[in-house]
């Protein structure tokens, strides 16, 4: 949806020119000469202009003169963005229409005013720096105009279009085109929002939601997409952006040729914030679900399908488990932990719909989900540090060995529970049955929630895909898959009612990572792409290990290293940070595809190590001696649990120091190389032990803390699990006295709501660490996609 360029030069006389690709058709001002488009038209062309405007903005590039002008459609129906970041130089002359008024051609420093007036965005005419959200004001104001047939902005001088555009919203579209959905009227108003904070924060976003209000992407798209891609020429600046979009127009949503071809997607909640768990009440008619708005704490609230409002049900610092077929709820409770740590480890309670104090049931469990018959729950807990299924509560049906169960269903008949089981590998969908036996479904993937079809033939749940789009698929009992729905917005599956309807959760988040600066006593933004994560820092606090993991990286981990001051990053190569070795000239990461796992990188020059794997069945982490000739390993062999290991460089036979089902976090070797830290349960204290041997040591009064690094002296520095700030602690590990030393939080309007575990100096000078933020998690309503 972005008309493509083919060359740009100049010619013999010096003249430049550029080479486009010719399009037939005419402008959406002249198709507007005849008044307002249809509904459906408006919607098709609507959704084109979105996603193209979502391919520009991926690449940082803003329009900045978005107007029916520049805009062109086809004569197949196809909509093509023309004129992408030209300003072109007029004047404007006598007689000509005010609100009509030409670009001028400018920078984009504050000041300038750059645009046309009747289309600009308010920071447009108060002469500030536009973003993103300014297209999307452009965007409004022309969506407006085809739907009414009227411009949003005008008035008898430049300076009352300014002042309207200012201080004055446009009369109600339904007062000239009574078709036109209240959906659509308010999409329309979103975008029009005078405060860009307030208006949809990406053309994604945008695009999400008028297809959900169209159920299908339309015929324009659709031909937009048989389109050939560019040639090798121009690929560097426009095929990878145009391949997203296109193919995720034309592919938006797949499902199996048993399902209807147009599902819809109905919107639920309107707050910004971040939903926790979500479930379809047993009339199918409501929803029940946990979420954080805005700066609120975590809180249960029920909503009816037929309405838009929701109501708080009167259970602060509650995440929801699930409601029961006697619509009873299942909550976990956090008072002890921050209130927006939504799915962590909490105490399991049960309480009525109604209200009322909850009955709280049992400590410490992970993940729990309702019995068929409403009377008791399937619960995971860890226990002698494995994560194990229990149903009812105290059977148990299934011990993970190395992996972390991360969500978990009983099948309505209840003979079946389906879970997802990950680990640094990727994860799995399995099926225990009420006997323990256990079935793996399907290869490693990146799938966080498990749902059952009303039949209780397959299995559903979601994907992350590599570049960042969200799917879900389906899987029967035999390990056949099929693809059912992809987004290009991460996606969660919640719920399948028992007539196919699916609860799904669109979310569009991101990392920041803050680190103090040496020398220069505040902290500094240093997130390089999507999803950075604080490591390691040097020992001078001056260089910065991150991990990538997002969009930018294909939704697979990358090595970076980065200054503190503010320098660019620099790519070491694939993985998971670690750790950076002693003398700071190697970088430890994990690598799965690897043999070994394990990877030692120069951050000079040099080629990487490739550290065996055996006899290990599964690495999840490591750690570099301070000597440099050692490594401990927190690892599993074939069929046992994991532990710590010490082996010597680059392939020593490894010698266990541990039991089995320790773990560990941040920098755990102590400064003089004599102790590791680890912990095993959220019930138990930390433990020390002694790398070259001996007996273990507890470490008193350590519940419910994470290892950041030794002191040099030898302290330890420990933040509190799930804090909101982040509360780090010095801790003598003798007798467990424990002093705050700082807490950690970002600016209020990052809209933190969890903080990973910081790195910092032994000396707990300098610090960084890395958050995720909720920028938008909203529940959707899916009809029309068949749940066998």
């Amino acid at each position: 949806n972005i008309t493509a360029v083919y060359d740009i030069g100049s010619d013999e006389a010096g003249e430049p020119y550029v080479v486009s690709e010719l399009l037939e058709g005419e402008t959406l001002r002249t198709a507007l000469a005849a008044g307002k488009l249809s509904a459906r038209r408006a919607i098709d062309y609507a959704i084109q202009i979105a996603h193209g405007l979502a391919a520009a903005h991926e690449k940082g590039i803003v329009h900045r003169d978005l107007k029916p002008e520049n805009l062109f459609v086809t004569r197949d129906g196809r909509v093509k963005i023309l004129d992408f970041g030209l300003a072109k130089l007029t004047h404007q002359e006598e007689g000509s229409q005010v609100t009509n008024l030409p670009t001028a051609t400018a920078g984009t420093e504050p000041g300038v005013v750059l645009g046309t007036l009747g289309y600009m965005s308010p920071e447009q005419v108060r002469g500030r720096p536009a973003d993103a959200r300014s297209d999307i004001f452009s965007f409004g104001a022309i969506l407006y105009e085809i739907l009414s047939g009227n411009r949003a902005f005008r008035g008898d001088s430049a300076a009352d279009t300014m002042s309207a555009i200012l201080k004055e919203d446009p009369p109600e579209i339904s007062l000239t085109n009574q078709s036109v959905s209240p959906g659509l009227e308010r999409v329309t108003r979103h975008c029009l929002e005078k405060n860009p904070e307030q208006r949809f924060h990406s053309a994604h976003d945008l695009a999400f939601d008028l297809e959900a209000l169209s159920g299908t992407s339309g015929t324009g798209v659709r031909a937009a997409a048989s389109r050939p891609l560019l040639g090798t020429g121009t690929r560097l600046a426009m095929a990878a952006a145009a391949a997203l979009i296109l193919g995720l127009a034309a592919g938006h949503f797949l499902w199996t040729a048993s399902a209807p071809a147009t599902p819809s997607f109905r919107r639920l909640t309107f707050r910004r914030g971040n939903i926790g768990t979500a479930r379809f009440a047993p009339d199918g008619q409501s929803i029940v679900y946990s979420a954080a708005w805005e700066t609120s704490p975590i809180g249960i609230y029920s909503s009816r399908l037929d309405r838009p409002e929701s109501l708080p049900l009167g259970f602060p610092k509650a995440d929801l488990i699930g409601v029961s077929v006697t619509s009873e709820l299942g909550l976990s409770l956090h008072d002890a932990m921050s209130p927006r740590d939504v799915g962590a480890t909490g105490t399991l309670a049960r309480a009525t719909i109604g209200g009322g104090a909850p009955r709280e049931v049992l400590e410490y469990v992970n993940r729990a989900d309702w019995t068929a018959d409403g009377r008791d729950f399937a619960i995971v807990r860890s226990v002698g540090g494995r994560e194990r299924i229990e149903c009812p509560i105290g059977k148990v049906l299934y011990a993970s060995p190395d992996s972390a169960i991360v969500d978990i269903r009983v099948s309505r008949s209840g003979d079946r529970i389906a879970f997802v089981e990950a680990s640094a590998r990727g994860a799995l969908v399995c099926v225990v049955d009420r006997e323990g036996r256990r079935s793996v479904l399907t290869k490693r993937i990146a799938a966080r929630h498990v749902c059952w079809s009303p039949d209780g033939r397959e299995v559903w749940y979601d994907v992350r895909g590599d570049s960042g789009e969200g799917r879900i698929e389906s899987v029967d009992l035999a390990g056949t898959t099929r693809p059912r729905v992809r987004v290009p917005a991460g996606l969660l599956i919640h719920d399948i009612a028992r007539d196919g309807r699916l609860l799904v959760e669109r979310y569009v988040g991101g990392n920041g990572l803050l680190a103090s600066v040496p020398d220069a006593g505040s902290e500094r933004q240093l997130a390089w792409f999507d999803r950075s994560h604080a490591d390691d820092l040097s020992a001078d606090g001056r260089l910065l290990l991150i991990t990538e993991a997002g969009e930018a990286t294909g939704a697979k981990e990358a090595v970076y290293i980065r200054k503190t001051d503010g320098s660019a990053a620099v790519r070491l190569g694939d993985g998971a940070a670690l750790a950076f070795s002693a003398d700071g000239k190697t970088v430890l990461a994990r690598r799965i595809e690897e043999p070994g796992g394990l990877v030692l990188i120069p951050t000079g020059s040099g080629a990487p190590t490739v550290l065996p794997r055996e006899p290990f069945s599964n690495v999840q982490g490591a750690a570099l001696h301070p000597d440099g000739r050692r490594i401990v390993v927190v690892a599993s062999l074939p069929g046992k649990g994991r532990r710590f290991y010490v082996r010597d460089l680059p392939s020593g036979p490894p010698r266990a120091i541990s039991p089995e089902g320790f773990d560990t976090t941040g920098q755990p070797i102590s400064a003089d190389g004599k102790w590791v830290v680890g912990f095993r349960d959220w019930s138990e204290n930390l433990f020390l032990f002694p790398i070259d041997g001996g007996e273990p040591r507890e470490i008193p009064n350590s519940l419910r803390l994470d290892p950041v690094r030794w002191t040099s002296d030898g302290a330890l520095f420990v933040s509190e699990s799930g804090t909101l700030p982040k509360r780090v602690h010095r801790l003598d590990v003798s007798t467990g006295a424990r002093t705050l030393f700082r807490e950690l939080a970002p600016p209020e309007g990052e809209n933190a709501i969890s903080i990973n575990n910081p790195a910092m100096t032994a000396d707990g000078r300098y610090y960084a660490y890395s958050y995720s933020r909720a920028a938008t998690s909203d529940l959707f309503l899916v009809e029309g996609l068949r749940a066998p």
